[in-house]
């Protein structure tokens, strides 16, 4: 009742064992209006030749840093980051790793991250990039007459749906 994938990939690629992972793990940093990203990837079988190419694209697509690295890890900078604010600006960017030999790309990874600062404080609660932001949650069970647990991806957006509209913000 899952989707399944069968992934086929060259000898050298981006480590799929990895933690359950797609062997890219991304560290965001946020220092006054600017976020320092490292960037560590984890390639099976990279040869000398290969680099990795790391992109940091912003939400509408735009290159806002980008970094050829000879090993698996790199740093970039996002100057005047735009945090990721929960919901009320769930703002994100994506990183795109490319394990490149010469101009042929080998293989591809990406993933969307966010930049935030946050902090528990024992008076005010969570606090995000600076003001408070309250936690509320529920507990959602992945099942209904008729279906059991093999739920259609619009009983998934009906549920978020009823959860964003009691104020939900985890």
């Amino acid at each position: 009742y899952r989707d399944v994938n069968i992934l086929a990939v060259a000898k050298s690629h981006f480590d799929l064992d990895y933690f359950g992972g797609k062997g890219l793990m991304i560290t965001p940093e946020v220092k006054g209006t600017d976020a320092k990203i490292n960037v560590k990837t984890f390639v099976t079988n990279k040869t000398a030749e290969q680099k990795v190419k790391v992109d940091i694209k912003n939400a509408e697509g735009a290159i806002v840093a980008s970094v050829t690295a000879e090993n698996t890890e790199a740093e970039l900078e996002i100057k005047n980051v735009h945090l990721w604010h929960g919901r009320k600006d769930p703002y994100l960017y994506t990183c795109e790793a490319s394990l490149v030999e010469g101009d042929k790309v080998v293989d591809t990874v990406s993933s969307r991250f966010g930049c935030r600062t946050f902090k528990i404080d024992p008076n005010n609660g969570f606090i995000l990039n600076g003001e408070e932001y309250p936690l509320r949650g529920v507990s959602r069970h992945q099942d209904r007459i008729g279906f059991g647990n093999a739920l259609l991806k619009e009983h998934h957006d009906e549920d978020m749906e009823l959860i964003c509209e009691v104020g939900a913000t985890t």
